[in-house]
């Protein structure tokens, strides 16, 4: 029988409380097959696409094989880009997050080779790097692979399209033959079943290949949110849309409670459902939900497996989900028995390219949308009150309240349509919303001088900062994530630079970058001043 649930494993109880912390309850298909073979020490050739959990199905047997007391390189993971080394690093950091005295470090060009160098030295147990900067710490001799008893090879079919072969075995060639090697690929060409076969001993062949996805027929809108604005992103889609019953999905049991209390801090009949709830509670909270005294449920996907309500009428991906097939099951839960249904998915940052994944591998279209404003919730509330207030006049007999009121108008100084205008707001709830909209701080970056589909931004560091147009590069796209190759033009001058960033990325390039420093020092950033 398969192990599908991390405490079935004899795992470090560190590395157990940080994977409950993260909130996932269950493992995911190539979690459940990786990651019991490597914890037995065997070598694995993994075929896997991204978005299937793949980084902590080599990341947990790789911490639970490190000892945190021998202060010398035991790992190394070779990632084809420094995005994902980056994204390798944090992952793996979050599941050793309880493991103290562990040290890891990403290593990729675009960064300072002074700054790695000077954190080898201090000690690190796990290096997470792109091949051609490995070999340039080889080549310098600032990292030793003497104790190194673990090789792991993510992304394997991109780092050889990309032309690092030469590299990667140079790379194995200089590790100790008393070693575990890992290799994960998206697809298995013959040169990575040459490297398989050449470097490896006895690999077990894991494949968790996607089936062909179909999205029913759903209207699906994505929203660029920063995570401070993502609470009240939702509140207005909920309030804008006023869905009948809706689901929230989370990726964490952690995410659910606090995102269930703060909407139930907001007025909303919302109730939370994930693994910790005892059968009594679930049962308690999917009646409620049915029968609709409950109108938002906030869920986890494995809590959410079988839930089958027909009126469903909006789905929330509040998180992006970790699998592309579990976008697929969320959103079918709306649009039920031939009712319209719509999706929206809230995306942060990198999230992006998650989509971007999601939308390929599922053949859908997601569109994106502007976040709604204050005001454009306010006249869509407006438009659904006049909307029953109309069917009230051609319906209903109404006779006594206007004698009511034409009570009131002959006692006060007020018109009818005074009265109609405060009836609408009270019914509105306006003096709940917000007098502003600060959902986002919204930058005009029309006419900056960039290229089309470009924004130029302003940077308030240059030449006599001793700052060269590599370290602008690498501290955009190592703080946002962003990749480094869709950054434009870096034009440096002696006390200021102006570098050009995609549209829809120059948003949270201004945002993350506010709190950063390039070489030590804090920054100015902001659209260039128009023309």
């Amino acid at each position: 029988m398969e192990i599908t649930k991390f405490d079935a494993l004899d795992l470090n109880p560190s590395i157990l409380r940080a994977i409950e912390e993260m909130g996932f309850e269950e493992m995911s298909p190539i979690q459940a097959k990786a990651i019991p073979a490597l914890l037995e020490g065997r070598d694995v050739v993994g075929q896997a696409q991204t978005g299937t959990g793949k980084t902590a199905a080599f990341g947990i047997p790789l911490l639970q094989k490190i000892n945190p007391k021998e202060k010398h390189l035991q790992a190394i993971v070779l990632c084809p880009t420094r995005e994902l080394a980056i994204q390798v690093a944090e992952e793996i950091r979050k599941l050793g997050n309880f493991m103290h005295a562990i040290k890891i470090l990403p290593v990729y060009g675009g960064q300072e080779i002074s700054k790695q160098i000077r954190s080898l030295k201090s000690g690190v147990q796990i290096i997470i790097g792109t091949p051609g900067r490995v070999m340039d710490h080889m080549r310098r001799k600032t990292v030793k692979f003497d104790f190194v008893n673990t090789v792991i090879l993510d992304e394997a079919d991109e780092m050889l399209n990309m032309g690092f072969r030469e590299d990667i075995e140079t790379i194995l060639s200089q590790v100790p033959e008393e070693r575990q090697t890992v290799l994960f690929s998206a697809t298995m060409p013959g040169p990575i079943m040459e490297i398989a076969r050449t470097y490896q001993k006895n690999a077990e062949t894991i494949r968790v290949v996607k089936k062909e996805l179909t999205v029913p027929k759903i209207e699906q809108f994505y929203y660029e949110v920063t995570h401070k604005n993502k609470e009240d992103v939702l509140a207005r889609l909920l309030d804008m849309y006023n869905p009948k019953l809706s689901l929230v999905f989370c990726n964490t049991k952690k995410q659910v409670d606090e995102l269930t209390a703060a909407l139930q801090g907001r007025g909303y009949f919302a109730e939370g459902l994930h693994g910790d709830l005892k059968q009594q509670q679930r049962d308690r909270v999917m009646h409620s939900f049915r029968n609709g005294r409950t109108e938002i449920l906030v869920a986890t996907d494995v809590a959410a497996r079988g839930i089958d309500v027909d009126d469903v009428e909006a789905v929330f991906n509040y998180d992006v989900p970790q699998d592309d097939e579990y976008y697929v099951h969320r959103i079918g839960r709306t649009g039920r028995a031939g009712r319209e249904g719509r999706a929206f998915t809230l995306i942060v940052g990198r999230d992006i390219y998650k989509l971007k994944d999601i939308m390929r591998y599922c053949n859908t279209k997601i569109k994106a949308q502007p976040i709604p404003s204050v005001n454009d919730v306010a006249a869509v509330k407006a438009d659904k009150i006049l909307d029953k207030v109309k069917d009230i006049i051609q319906n209903d007999d109404f006779s006594k309240f206007v004698d009511l009121i034409e009570e009131r108008l002959n006692e006060e100084d007020f018109t009818a349509l005074d009265i109609a205008a405060a009836f609408l707001k009270m019914s509105m709830g306006e003096d709940n919303l917000k007098a502003e909209d600060d959902t986002k701080n919204v930058q005009n970056f029309d006419n900056t001088g960039a290229e089309e589909g470009m924004v130029r931004l302003f940077i308030n560091l240059g030449k006599n900062q001793k700052i060269r147009p590599g370290d602008i590069l690498g501290a955009i796209a190592g703080e946002t994530g962003m990749p480094g190759k869709l950054i434009g033009s870096i034009d440096m001058y002696d006390k200021y630079t102006f570098v050009e960033v995609p549209r829809e990325h120059a948003s949270d390039v201004i945002q993350v970058m506010k709190s950063a420093k390039i070489k030590g020092k804090s920054i100015n950033i902001e659209p260039a001043n128009r023309k």
